[in-house]
């Protein structure tokens, strides 16, 4: 009787843990992206994201790109754009 019961009491505890991290990854992935995206965190959310929402996680992904892609240079010997006060503008 005791393994029966050792056995239903470990059951029930996997349950709740599983039922938390479902309430968890329902709560993250409803939210709407601006809010998602907020912080530059990732990590297990991130790991949530790839299965649950992959458009976010695609979305996240070319946000990150977007943001860390360069200006484009100059061609030599172009003028620059604008000169203000001393300081040369380029219009991108």
């Amino acid at each position: 009787m005791e393994m029966l019961g050792m056995i239903l009491m470990v059951t029930l505890v996997i349950v709740a843990g599983v039922a938390i991290v479902v309430a968890i990854v329902h709560r993250y992935s409803s939210l709407p992206l601006e809010k998602k995206y907020e912080s530059s965190g990732g990590g297990l959310g991130g790991a949530f994201d790839t299965v649950w929402s992959p458009s976010a996680h695609e979305a996240g992904m070319e946000r990150d790109r977007q943001t860390q892609r360069t200006a484009p240079a100059p061609a030599p010997g172009d003028p620059p754009d604008a000169i203000d006060e001393g300081r040369i503008t380029l219009d991108l």
